[in-house]
């Protein structure tokens, strides 16, 4: 664990908003020099705090109106192994993120869709097709609201 002093939870917060955000930005923000800054960014990522930038991308605008969380529960676990399915589910595109969860399902996968009938599609030609598939519990995304992490 790497100690943080105030300044770098301050620069983890400006960087969690805008990733983009400069080195001679943030000092100016947080009165601290170009380099310094750059420093402490550098120190953070190094420690693994900071583990890459990522850019927001509106699923909406690119005409992805709908998402959905899926459980799935693998029903042989025995005969197919997670690595086969984790392997086939990753491939398709529409599923955002795949996570191995332990509780009622196996995995929560998050789909993106056009809309429910792109959904549907998605779903019984892909998802259902897929090596140990059992259960399946599909949970539509009605609205979201962001809320700060643990720095904020």
């Amino acid at each position: 664990m790497t100690d943080l002093d105030d300044t770098d939870r301050a620069l983890l917060r400006a960087l969690a908003a805008d990733a983009t955000e400069s080195a001679g930005a943030l000092g100016r923000r947080f009165g601290l020099s170009q380099p310094a800054a750059w420093r402490r960014v550098r120190r953070l990522e190094e420690a693994g705090v900071l583990a890459g930038r990522r850019v927001a991308v509106n699923r909406e605008a690119l005409g992805f109106g709908v998402t959905v969380f899926l459980g799935v529960k693998l029903a042989t676990k025995g005969r197919v192994s997670l690595e086969d399915f984790e392997q086939a589910v990753t491939a398709i595109p529409e599923v955002q993120l795949v996570q191995h969860v332990l509780g009622l399902f196996d995995y929560r996968l998050r789909v993106v869709a056009r809309d429910i009938a792109d959904f549907e599609r998605v779903l019984r030609r892909r998802i259902m097709t897929l090596p140990g598939v059992g259960q399946v519990e599909a949970n539509v995304l009605l609205s979201e609201e962001r809320r700060p992490g643990p720095l904020g």
